[in-house]
């Protein structure tokens, strides 16, 4: 078997696409499902911004562009890092991707040799441990639990760091807990850094805008003297409703850009002019809409939480940003469904709220976490209303068993 395929035997499933899928199967059968496994806003994307979009097309800008991106798309994400953040780059440390997915792997494929090791606070999104993989990395995932809001500790960064260790991945608000990073936090991280000069920094900032009455901070900005070791990632897909766009942009040291330049040239050649053109009026334009988005998050939030609190078996914390919940599903592992089978984990329980009451959601087991499962709650208030009736009308269903977490634990 080559290297390559060694990898790619590696990657994982994606469970969040195949809960998705498999919703869409029980759909097409005619079959009521409530999906709330996806992990994209549910509004459309703003009018100003289809306007550019539709503009770039009628103005003829729809040819091949600069690798790194039309400087005018660049100039504004240069802007908005020191409005929004502090951060002072140069046009040449700024680089656009096809999503922030591609700069990311980017990332690790232009900076990792054969056994480097990136951290990874866990629970995580559930492509950063295969991406690692497949750029010929070694994941090194550090439990970030529950009664610490699942944030990385000092301590356990400094536990988990070796002479192979390149990259520190931070994703906040986090993919799938909604967990924040407070500029404290971050500062309390940076402590460590500084004694381990190899060690860098990616901070995936997609979810940046959506947070709830805290401030977003990023490491760049908490750590200024540590900006050499950092990139910054971002992107339109959540902020501004542009998932389907793909568009992300990363910004860090000038090697690395150059590096990751060069991958994409030789593979996508650049972004689609016309997201790039349209993503101009998303960074640089009226973003007024994003007040919008994060008000009616919030109260879909504060909703979703009641209920799942309400649900035998089941809690939650409430996040501070993205739009997820992370729900704790230990309450009800080794309970029997009305059909008899008993629920040994995480998946169990999400493929009976899917096949018995018609509610997609994603097991935390994805996300390297068990048991939870993720909740995205990136749909309309009604539909909320009804798969949480569902929720709670399945917990109830369940009936006590000999079988206790513990001991499924034991026998798994």
């Amino acid at each position: 078997m080559s290297l390559i395929a060694k990898r790619l035997a590696a990657v994982r499933p994606s469970q969040t696409k195949a809960m998705t899928a498999a919703a869409a199967v029980l759909k097409e059968k005619g079959i009521d499902v409530i999906a709330l496994s996806q992990g994209e806003p549910d509004f459309d994307t703003p009018e100003a911004v289809q306007n550019a979009g539709i503009a770039a097309i009628r103005n003829g800008r729809t040819r091949y562009t600069p690798v790194a991106g039309v400087k005018p798309l660049r100039e504004a994400i240069r802007e908005k890092l020191s409005r929004d953040n502090g951060l002072d780059y140069d046009i040449e440390q700024i680089t656009v991707g096809c999503g922030a997915k591609q700069i990311v792997f980017n990332t690790l494929f232009a900076s990792l040799d054969p056994g480097d090791e990136v951290i990874i606070p866990a629970p995580c999104w559930v492509s950063y441990p295969d991406m690692v993989r497949l750029a010929g990395g070694e994941p090194v995932l550090v439990p970030c639990h529950e009664h610490v809001g699942f944030k990385l500790k000092p301590q356990d960064l400094e536990a988990a760091i070796t002479p192979r260790t390149k990259w520190l991945m931070l994703n906040s608000p986090n993919n799938p807990t909604g967990a924040v990073y407070s500029k404290t936090d971050l500062a309390a991280l940076a402590e460590v850094l500084r004694k381990h000069s190899h060690v860098h920094v990616l901070a995936d900032d997609i979810y940046e805008k959506l947070v709830y009455d805290v401030r977003f901070a990023t490491m760049a900005e908490a750590a200024p003297d540590l900006i050499d070791r950092v990139l910054t990632v971002n992107g339109v897909s959540k902020s501004s409703a542009m998932t389907g766009w793909r568009l992300g942009y990363g910004a860090g040291p000038k090697d690395l850009i150059k590096a990751m330049n060069t991958i994409e040239g030789q593979t996508s050649s650049h972004t689609s002019s016309i997201s790039q053109y349209a993503a101009i009026e998303a960074i640089a334009g009226d973003q007024s809409y994003i007040e919008t988005f994060v008000s009616e998050f919030r109260k879909r939030r504060d909703f979703v939480v009641e209920k799942i609190n309400e649900a035998e078996g089941l809690k939650c914390r409430t996040p501070d940003g993205a739009f997820y919940v992370f729900v704790n599903c230990e309450g009800v592992i080794g309970k029997v469904t009305p059909q008899g089978t008993v629920i040994t984990d995480d998946m169990d329980f999400a493929m009976y709220l899917l096949e018995q009451f018609g509610v997609a959601v994603v097991p935390g087991s994805g996300f390297m976490a068990s048991p939870f499962i993720r909740i995205s709650y990136a749909a309309s208030i009604e539909e909320l209303q009804q798969a949480c009736g569902r929720i709670l009308a399945a917990c109830e269903a369940l009936s006590k068993s000999e079988n206790t977490y513990e001991q499924s634990k034991a026998t798994a």
